[in-house]
């Protein structure tokens, strides 16, 4: 399995160099050059394996030069960390599934893949004998995921920049109290997107990307949507019978984790539709419902990790909806850079809502689903989950058989779920372990070349 770029700039390589590239040196994001597929006879035979075991059926199709053995080795310890036996268990209320996304380290779902994306760098950079210095930005829940995915690794130095006072305040701890010598947390006096732009630049300039070993742990990176993909084939095993079309409605921000169902489509998941949810920063809900793809300002809002305008995932839908023409995607890009906005044709607007259906809920209409969704059921829903079961509830049809995507703990957001039900949130274990922790963080403007120094200060 050979892997490209996008934006067509570099020759095909392998999975571990994949994992090692990040974001592709031409500045596109990498896919595999065929996405492989099962039959229904194969889906059907997976019905009794453990999440790992199926984990291992997935992700063995896109890796060919790391021995089998050794893969279900990195997959078992990635999930040997996860609190619930079955990894992402499936639960049915109020006539929607949800599947579970929060049981592991950090209690987000960026753990599915961060886990596993950091034992795979810990064991390529002990057969390669190289150092590697992990730059990545966060809208909460990939920083403490990925710092808690790498902590203490061997050859691994990690700087994770967050929009200052924009994450939860639990997010935010999960991060800044882990005081590893190999890790190194900055608040940035900007928004996510900022925070983005950066770690995209430092990126493209190869010389110092090769110089400090530079590898990315956002959703830029391969391997992260390739674990993600995983637990869609799960769910799909968990509620439905043979050949029965389910939709997924996932909580979307940066795109990865819609794009994961995505792929698991394409290699032959029967998916109905694939439903997008977002809140206030509704870029994609806007492209999807009126062909309008221009960029605003992001909104804070009650759910911090959603709180972005450009999806950097988005890029590799695009790559197949352009037929996989890279030269159109450079010229998307570019006219996004100069204009603003992104123009599509009909035909490309039609296969987008064939593929996808959208809605955009506001503020009140997430407090409000949290509060009389934990009346109706009992079960408690944290902002994110909520914005993905009210779209569902809004969107499904009565042929349906909806699966929402639970993003987080509903603890992560004590402060909002207290306030749509009126009640304190529970704390776990996990969350209290780290309240009076010590903390440390440095906070530097929304400037590259002030996080690039700091970088090469602190690089080991």
């Amino acid at each position: 399995m050979r892997y490209i770029s996008t934006r067509g700039g570099i020759a095909p390589i392998r999975f571990k160099d994949a994992v090692m590239m990040g974001l592709a040196d031409d500045g596109g994001l990498l896919l595999p050059e065929m996405i492989p597929s099962f039959t229904s006879a194969e889906l059907e035979s997976w019905r009794g394996l453990t999440y790992p075991q199926l984990a291992f059926e997935i992700i063995s199709r896109y890796v060919d030069d790391i021995p089998a053995d050794d893969l279900r080795g990195i997959i078992d310890r990635s999930y040997a960390t996860f609190s619930h036996p079955e990894v992402t268990p499936v639960v049915r209320q109020d006539g929607v599934f949800i599947l579970e996304l929060f049981h592991g380290t950090t209690l987000a779902f960026k753990d599915v893949a961060l886990q596993f994306l950091g034992n795979l760098f810990e064991y390529i950079l002990a057969e390669r004998r190289e150092r590697l210095t992990i730059v990545g930005a966060t809208s909460g829940d990939t920083g403490s995921a990925a710092i808690h995915g790498v902590r203490g690794k061997k050859g691994i130095t990690i700087f994770i920049m967050h929009p200052q006072g924009k994450t939860s305040a639990v997010q935010a701890l999960q991060m800044t109290s882990v005081l590893d010598d190999n890790v190194h947390n900055i608040a940035v006096q900007g928004t996510f997107d900022d925070c983005q732009d950066i770690v995209k630049t430092l990126m493209n300039d190869l010389e110092f990307k090769q110089r400090h070993k530079l590898g990315a742990v956002n959703s830029i990176n391969w391997a992260r949507v390739l674990a993600q993909v995983v637990y869609y084939i799960y769910a799909w095993l968990k509620v439905a019978q043979a050949g029965q079309k389910v939709l997924f409605s996932v909580p979307t921000g940066n795109f990865g984790d819609i794009f994961a169902g995505y792929v698991a489509w394409q290699m032959g998941l029967p998916v109905q539709q694939l439903l997008l949810a977002t809140n206030e920063n509704n870029i994609l809900t806007r492209f999807i419902n009126q062909g309008d793809y221009s960029v605003g300002q992001v909104v804070q809002t009650v759910s911090p990790s959603m709180d972005i305008q450009v999806a950097s995932n988005f890029e590799r839908y695009l790559f197949y909806l352009f037929n996989r023409d890279a030269a159109r995607v450079r010229t998307a890009f570019a006219q996004l850079k100069n204009e603003g906005r992104i123009v599509f044709s009909p035909d490309e607007l039609a296969q987008v809502r064939h593929d996808f259906c959208s809605a955009s809920i506001n503020r009140e209409q997430t407090l409000a689903t949290i509060g009389s969704f934990l009346k109706e059921t009992g079960y408690l829903l944290d902002p994110h989950t909520a914005v993905g079961v009210k779209a569902a509830r809004d969107l499904a049809a009565g042929d349906m058989l909806p699966v929402c995507l639970a993003t987080a703990h509903p603890a992560k957001f004590g402060e909002a779920v207290q306030e749509a039900t009126g009640q304190p949130v529970p704390l776990p274990p996990a969350i209290q372990r780290l309240l009076g922790l010590p903390t440390r963080c440095a906070l530097l403007p929304a400037d590259q070349q002030q996080v690039r120094t700091f970088i090469e200060q602190h690089v080991e």
